[in-house]
């Protein structure tokens, strides 16, 4: 499972939940902790700090840094064939992320050219919906209506209002995807009852691969 922090943390943000899923021992899940790169971030005033890609606003509608975005999809495309060379096929990987790590998550794994074990989004968005048809639903190499995609979001969050996600998992059901929606009574952070929803998740995806396989 490769799981992607937000803005501004870095890779051990969520080391401390991996216990507090509960996995049963005879789950051999490894989790990879990647860092985003250091880069200047114009809605923090231009401080550096690690992310996955430039924040010129958080009105809706406002110029997004497509090139930060497709860069970071690579680093995590990347990170993909690394886990492949360890001999894990990618029905076996999970990409997960919160914040920009899971607009991130979202855009690589929807392009992904081989169907993954499934997509986590948490406190997030599909960014780039503008080319969401072009590159995703008219190219055959990706699109797999059935990845599994649980996605997630505080009813509070005042960073990433609900709606935002609650439109991607819309655009993406209307496209033909099955999405897992929850929703819980929070700003943009995680909860100890998405941890439990999220274990279950994990549960259920990596069941259907052990069939599958």
């Amino acid at each position: 499972m490769i799981w992607l922090h937000g803005l501004g943390a870095d890779g051990h943000d969520f080391e401390p939940i991996v216990p507090e899923l509960m996995l049963p021992s005879d789950l051999p899940l490894r989790f990879v902790f990647p860092h985003a790169p250091v880069r200047p971030v114009t809605l923090n005033g231009g401080v550096p700090m690690r992310a996955w890609y430039d924040i010129l606003s958080l009105d809706r509608g406002a110029p997004m840094d497509e090139a930060g975005i497709r860069a970071s999809a690579d680093i995590l495309i990347g990170l993909i064939a690394c886990e492949k060379e360890r001999g894990f096929t990618a029905g076996r990987i999970v990409v997960a992320g919160f914040s920009q790590g899971g607009a991130i998550a979202m855009h690589a794994a929807l392009r992904y050219p081989e169907k993954l074990a499934g997509l986590m989004a948490l406190s997030t968005y599909l960014p780039l919906q503008d080319v969401f048809e072009a590159e995703v639903l008219q190219d055959p190499r990706c699109g797999f209506q059935d990845l599994p995609i649980f996605m997630a979001h505080g009813r509070f969050d005042p960073m990433l209002p609900m709606a935002l996600g609650q439109g991607s998992a819309r655009l993406l059901r209307d496209a033909g995807f099955t999405v897992e929606w929850h929703d819980y009574p929070m700003a943009h952070a995680v909860c100890a009852e998405e941890i439990h929803d999220i274990r279950n998740w994990l549960l259920s995806v990596f069941a259907a691969g052990e069939r599958q396989d």
